[in-house]
């Protein structure tokens, strides 16, 4: 990818922001108040994108509509929808008439999935049908999906490529990959190109505190419990199993900074070519094991976390990372962030936010 061509890697100033208005064209962003949709949000305005967001605030609040337009100098659209609601989708669509869509509205732990895989089925299946149903005839070109490496399930072989056999072991990863092959089988029947992104843990927040990650009740994900732990909102971090057969018996996986994570989604619309739907994984080539990330969490907050070993949690693979290489020769992109910059930027989130957006 040529220089002119690469994401812009800074956030927008106002005055940038408002002479670059919509030189891009219109991204519908579907999860646009979410951890990662937020982030990606910003990236896009930054670089002369329009956005029309929608979402349910299932897993979000609203008032990071408000930080994302601080932020960015500029607001994003909004519409208030569950993406189950296609009718209300294809009134979106009408009105605001995008020419590219990056799908990340869907629910997404593993643990919950495996108690109530209907509730997965219907959000993460259903809904991606319901908005493939709202811009079918509509001039939208380019479709980028937020996927998961859970589809490759618990690899016989590290790290992992676009061509490692998907074998998902929980109900989440499953309705990840039908939604992937959902979006192939639409976007092969018209003249839309894009990209099915398949990233790994995505951890951090804006560097400024202002947006980060603020799940509902009990954290499903590492970083979000520990930083919890830290700025005392819980007693203790749960790590799931230490009898893995790793070098310190947690598991391993591929940390990438959600800014990162943001830019690449920038990467995948600018390279994206019609009539092409390819799959690229998203993270840093690196594996981190639990007890690595405890210990470089413990360094940013300045204290340990205390933690406590409890059983395995259904439906984790022992070890994955990701082989980027496609995604630099596709996108010319790649992660830069440490996790030391990972862990930075997700305490400032944190520490300024102890109780998130409430």
């Amino acid at each position: 990818m040529s220089e002119q061509a690469k994401p812009n890697t800074d956030t927008a100033s106002p005055d940038t922001a408002s002479s670059e208005t919509g030189s891009r064209g219109t991204v519908l962003v579907t999860g646009a108040a979410g951890y990662i949709g937020s982030h990606t949000c910003i990236e896009l305005l930054g670089n002369g994108y329009n956005v029309v967001g929608v979402d349910n605030f299932d897993n979000s609040e609203r008032v990071v509509l408000e930080r994302i337009a601080e932020l960015a100098g500029r607001p994003i659209s909004f519409v208030e929808l569950d993406i189950r609601d296609t009718e209300a989708l294809r009134t979106v669509v009408t009105d605001h008439s995008p020419t590219s869509v990056i799908h990340f509205a869907g629910l997404k732990a593993v643990g919950e999935s495996v108690e109530f895989p209907e509730k997965y089925w219907s959000v993460n299946v259903g809904g991606t049908l319901s908005l493939l149903d709202a811009i079918a005839g509509s001039d939208v070109a380019t479709f980028v999906f937020s996927s998961s490496c859970t589809v490759y399930g618990d690899p016989a072989e590290v790290p992992v490529t676009e061509t490692t056999p998907v074998a998902p072991i929980s109900p989440y990863g499953r309705t990840k990959l039908a939604a992937e092959r959902a979006i192939a089988d639409h976007l092969s029947t018209r003249d839309c190109g894009g990209f099915l992104l398949r990233y790994f843990n995505p951890v951090g927040a804006h560097s400024s505190g202002r947006i980060g990650e603020d799940p509902v009740g009990v954290p499903n994900n590492l970083m979000p419990f520990a930083m919890q732990v830290a700025v005392g909102r819980r007693e203790s971090l749960a790590v799931f199993g230490n009898d893995y057969d790793t070098a310190d018996g947690t598991c391993i996986r591929d940390y990438i900074h959600v800014v990162d994570l943001a830019q690449g989604h920038v990467a995948a619309l600018q390279a994206a070519q019609k009539s092409s739907c390819d799959v690229v994984n998203l993270g840093t080539g690196r594996g981190s094991s639990v007890l690595d990330v405890v210990n470089a969490a413990s360094e940013a907050v300045g204290t340990p976390i205390p933690y406590e070993i409890v059983d395995r949690r259904a439906g984790d693979a022992a070890v994955i990372f990701a082989d980027t290489t496609k995604a630099t020769e596709l996108l010319g992109w790649q992660a830069d962030r440490t996790m030391v910059d990972m862990c930075r930027d997700h305490w400032a989130w944190q520490s300024q936010n102890p109780n998130g957006y409430q």
